[in-house]
């Protein structure tokens, strides 16, 4: 069952559509060497999935702006060399974007990930069909937050009407620039987030897996 309610649904891409995070890790471990910083804990590793990277390296490892532009630089050496195939579809995915295609609905990629780095994920795992426009992040990081890449999408869609629209995430930061963006939004639980995280965040509802989004959707 696909409810009409929203006709156009923005996606996240790691940890909504993919579990990138071996890719993501392994590349930040690696950036992170090369400044001097051994990390081992994945589960410190696991922050980096899904928010700007800049902003994590320095939030979490208290590098400085210049710092962290050189970590990047580092992390995407590894990321384009093995990082970018080192992710999969989450369960459930696949059927559940071809339901929304199938029914009319217009799918937009939301993503602070570099552009060209989504294009080519969503390429080579053969979901480009199912979507009417990819975004994401600049390389030159002018826009790189969500809700930078968020209003990229919209004015690229020629989206005015909000209320039509739907983003889907699975970390705070989908769900707060939704709020921005007077969008609703849903949190997914089967991605790097958690329940508490999404309703402190405002999420306009919860699902636990992948079928349950066209349930609600």
């Amino acid at each position: 069952m696909v409810n009409k309610e929203y006709v156009h649904i923005l996606l996240d891409l790691d940890g909504t559509i993919i579990d990138s995070g071996v890719g993501v890790t392994k590349s930040v471990q690696y950036a992170l060497a090369c400044c001097g910083i051994k990390e081992t804990d994945r589960a410190r590793l696991n922050r980096f999935v899904g928010p700007p990277l800049k902003d994590s390296f320095m939030d979490f490892y208290g590098l400085t702006e210049e710092q962290a532009e050189v970590a990047i630089e580092k992390y995407r050496e590894r990321y384009v060399a093995k990082g970018i195939n080192e992710n999969r579809v989450y369960n459930g995915i696949p059927e559940v974007l071809k339901a929304w295609h199938e029914a009319g609905k217009k799918l937009y990629l939301c993503t602070s990930k570099p552009e060209i780095f989504a294009e080519k994920i969503l390429e080579d795992l053969g979901l480009t069909r199912y979507f009417d426009f990819i975004g994401g992040a600049s390389l030159d990081g002018v826009r790189n937050r969500k809700e930078e890449v968020m209003t990229y999408v919209l004015n690229r869609a020629g989206i005015t009407d909000r209320r039509s629209c739907v983003m889907i995430g699975d970390r705070k930061f989908d769900i707060l620039a939704a709020g921005e963006m007077g969008i609703d939004s849903v949190g997914v639980l089967y991605g790097y987030g958690c329940r508490e995280e999404f309703e402190t965040a405002g999420a306009t509802f919860i699902v636990e897996t992948a079928a349950e989004l066209t349930e609600r959707i």
